[in-house]
């Protein structure tokens, strides 16, 4: 007599499971073919490369303005933290000393694009646990900072905001009144956001004890940025090297404990409130800097405006001499490092006196961080490979560039 368990009808069959490349739940094109045992994952083969653009080989054949346009391609959530990265790169490559004003400017910009990235990021993250009200509540005020963006410099997302040596032009006076209006109708709306989340039980089992990491293994995948501070280390490169004058303002590092899906959102949340802080400070600061000076003197390295271009011979030398890549620029190397909305966001540059540079290579945290994500979610659940994956805010531009 044959049994029941003799047939083998209660043997594990393992599946295979194509999640991406365009799957919607994985907000990118990223490919992950699974192994499942009903829906726990066994294993994790990653595939990269869906959207490469070769930008590090392309920048090697363009002058260093135009290079711009591509940083901001990296991150499209944050893209002004990717130009105002390059411009302190090559500003560090020729030495220039920029205005407090402008530095001040910077900061405002780069604090509205962390609050953007993030605001995104925890948004989706309510999504993909099956709370879709939180996004549409930031994804309004997303809108109030593009609109900012598009005061400043006439793009929404793709920006290319700044200039080397500082800012094509100076703020507007409507762009300060949208700031101050965002510093004052943004925080009621995070209250609520928070209050959606913060405490919500399904919210909360959804997230804990999803794909935590040690800080002995973020360090050892070299995770920084949120992902990094979850885990429980204060590393931010603002306080650690800081740049346009960080070391001006005071705010706190936040970091978590367990490295898990709900730190990760807790310490984004907790860094958009430190952005506002910082945001406010550069406001009090510029008032004490003279007006209308949004860039260094730098003729041979700054963009003349049109107008001078028309009616000024000088500036019209200069403007032909950037344009065509034919300023004098030092053969050296330099590595500069912002703090991106998901870690540490390096540009390694290498130049032999060329218009454009020898070798160009992005330090893109998305790329870094993605490594551990197989790592991550073997073991676990279908349904917590989706929530993983979106509190690591992976950008797929970043990730590939």
């Amino acid at each position: 007599m044959t049994t029941f368990l003799e047939d083998k009808a209660l043997q594990k069959d393992i599946t295979t499971l194509n999640l991406g490349p365009t799957h919607p739940a994985t907000h990118g094109v990223f490919q992950n073919v699974l192994k499942m045992d009903g829906e726990r994952i066994v294993s994790a083969d990653p595939t990269i490369g869906y959207i490469h653009r070769a930008f590090e080989k392309i920048a090697e054949h363009r002058p260093f303005y135009q290079i711009t346009p591509l940083t901001d391609r990296l991150n499209y959530c944050s893209a002004p933290i990717n130009n105002m990265g390059w411009h302190m790169t090559v500003e560090k490559m020729l030495g220039l000393e920029l205005p407090k004003r402008v530095d001040y400017l910077r900061v405002i910009v780069m604090e509205l694009s962390r609050i953007a990235d993030h605001l995104i990021c925890n948004g989706i993250l309510g999504v993909d646990s099956g709370a879709y009200s939180g996004f549409l509540y930031l994804f309004e005020e997303r809108e109030k900072i593009y609109d900012i963006f598009e005061e400043i410099c006439g793009a929404r997302l793709t920006t290319n905001v700044g200039r080397i040596g500082g800012f094509e032009r100076d703020f507007s006076d409507k762009a300060f009144d949208r700031i101050r209006q965002f510093l004052k109708e943004f925080p009621p709306v995070m209250k609520d956001f928070e209050k959606l989340f913060n405490r919500n039980r399904i919210f909360i089992d959804r997230c804990t004890g999803v794909s935590p990491i040690t800080v002995e293994q973020a360090l050892g995948y070299s995770w920084t940025g949120p992902l990094l501070r979850a885990a429980g280390l204060d590393y931010d490169v603002r306080v650690l090297e800081p740049y346009s004058s960080y070391d001006d303002f005071e705010f706190e590092v936040p970091v978590g404990t367990s490295g898990d899906c709900y730190d990760r959102f807790i310490v984004r949340n907790e860094e958009i409130w430190q952005s506002l802080r910082i945001i406010e400070q550069a406001l009090e600061k510029l008032k004490k800097e003279p007006e209308g000076l949004f860039h260094a003197h730098v003729p041979e390295f700054y963009l003349p405006p049109k107008q001078e271009v028309y009616n000024n011979m000088e500036a019209l030398i200069y403007h032909f001499k950037i344009v065509m890549g034919e300023i004098e620029n030092p053969a050296t190397e330099v590595y500069h490092a912002v703090e991106g909305a998901n870690g540490e966001l390096g540009f390694y540059l290498v130049t032999d006196g060329g218009r454009s540079p020898f070798r160009l290579h992005f330090r893109r945290p998305s790329f870094i961080n993605y490594q551990a994500y197989p790592d991550l979610i073997i073991g676990g659940l279908l349904s917590d490979a989706i929530l993983t994956m979106s509190s690591m805010n992976v950008i797929a531009g970043e990730l590939d560039a």
